[in-house]
Parts: C-alpha cells; structure tokens; sequence
C-alpha cells in the first residue's frame, strides 16, 4: 500500500503545473529590441516583459501564430519577428474594435508594412472562427477576461467563453500553444469582477481551459505584483501598468 501510494504521489507531482522562470533567448530579445516598433509601445516593455514573456511560452521560428484581441498589434509585431519569414502571425481583431479613425488604421498599415508575414482578420466578437488545426501558437494577452464582458456600448454581446475556447481548440494543432496572461482578481462572481475591474480569478481561466481538453503546462511568476491591490479597476492610475498578472502556458495534447 506505502509503495503504491508513493507511486500516486509521484504522478501527481509529474502532472501538476511547473512554477517556471523563463530561459533568456537572443533572438527574442534581437526581435524586441531591433528598431521600428511604435515609440509608444516600445515604452510598455518595462512593465510586459515580452522577451521573458515569448521565452516562456515557446514562441519558435517558423511557427504560425495567433494574437487573439490584438489591440494596436503589441504583441503581433514582436511576434512576427520571432516567428520570422518561414512562420506568420494572424492578428484577429473583434469588428467591434477594429480601427476607424486614421491613426489607428495607420498603425496597423505601417505595421503589416514592416512584417510581411503578419495578416490582420476581423470577426464578430462572440463568433471567433479560426481554421481547424492551422495555429501552432496563440496568444491571449490581457482579454480573456473580455469574454466574461459585455457593452451596450462598445456593441459586445454576451460571449460564452467555452464555445470560445472550443473553436480555439480545433484550431490549434496537436501540441500547439496558447498563452494566456491576464490580470489576477480575488475568487468571485466573474462577470460581475470583470464588468467591474477587468480582472478575472487564475482558478477560472484554469478551469475554463481543462474543460476545453487543454493541458495546463506551467505557469510563471515573472508578472507578479504582490503590492497590486485588486479591489482596483485595471485602468485606475494608482495601478495600471502595474497589475499583478498570472502567465500561463496551456498546450493542446498531442493525442486526443
């Protein structure tokens, strides 16, 4: 009985989640400080830690990519220049949030100039649709939450988060990756925290994924704020830019 009780333990051990620290990589380091991104986006870097961030999550040439709710395309440049000529990153963008006004779209042209293996796609927010086993790499940066959300005024409908993350699933190929950091909130209704501080609980995002079929492969403290205080809307001054923030890395099995 001892033996096979420390057999269980081991496999639990061997399944569970690894605290890790990311591995520094020269190349995306090279690809987040060679010249051209926006000044203002450059500025972000001190508080995202991208080239920790990409490191962990195993961003590779070659591989192609999603920046799912790419916003002003941060994470889809550097991204593009990690993936290099032989990969492509896809920047898929909610019609509700796509640019109108000429700065944004100037952005976004200026961007696709300097990476020609970035392409930018619209889709309805509560519909995202993605070809099936066409994504080695996903990138949820800072929106998971947003599918908890909904806005008469932004024109966001109720979303269901699982028939998100099952759409995401077929999508990615066997033993692809998603990558997901968001802002921490304390356990909750998560609706009512997300409509309220654009936060959402790690245990949901854990739970929401498992139930998609996705495996949980580690996780990293490198965005961890232990002063951030999060009773806080994200956007208050006192601490935007500064949240606490889980990274997590989530992969679809390989057979299954």
């Amino acid at each position: 009985m001892r033996v096979r009780a420390i057999m269980m333990l081991g496999a639990i051990a061997l399944a569970a989640p690894v605290l890790a620290r990311d591995a520094p990589r020269a190349d995306i380091a090279a690809a987040v400080a060679a010249p051209g991104r926006p000044a203002e986006q450059i500025k972000l870097d001190e508080g995202r830690k991208p080239a920790a961030i990409l490191a962990f999550e195993g961003l590779k040439p070659g591989m192609k990519a999603a920046d799912i709710m790419a916003g002003a395309g941060y994470y889809t440049e550097i991204m593009a220049r990690v993936v290099g000529p032989k990969g492509h990153v896809t920047a898929y963008e909610p019609v509700q949030f796509m640019p109108t006004d000429d700065k944004g779209k100037a952005v976004w042209s200026s961007l696709i100039a300097r990476n020609a293996n970035v392409t930018q796609t619209a889709y309805p927010f509560d519909a995202f649709a993605a070809a099936p086993a066409s994504l080695d790499f996903a990138m949820l940066h800072l929106v998971y939450h947003d599918l908890y959300w909904e806005s008469e005024k932004f024109k966001v409908p109720r979303t269901d988060p699982a028939a998100f993350l099952a759409t995401l699933y077929k999508a990615m190929k066997p033993g692809g990756t998603v990558a997901v950091i968001d802002h921490v909130a304390l356990p909750g209704d998560t609706r009512a925290t997300v409509e309220k501080m654009h936060r959402i609980d790690p245990a949901t995002v854990k739970a929401d994924f498992a139930t998609a079929g996705f495996v949980l492969e580690a996780e990293s403290d490198v965005l961890k704020a232990a002063e951030d205080d999060h009773s806080k809307l994200v956007f208050d001054p006192a601490v935007r830019g500064k949240t606490d923030r889980f990274v997590f890395r989530f992969s679809k099995p390989k057979k299954g």
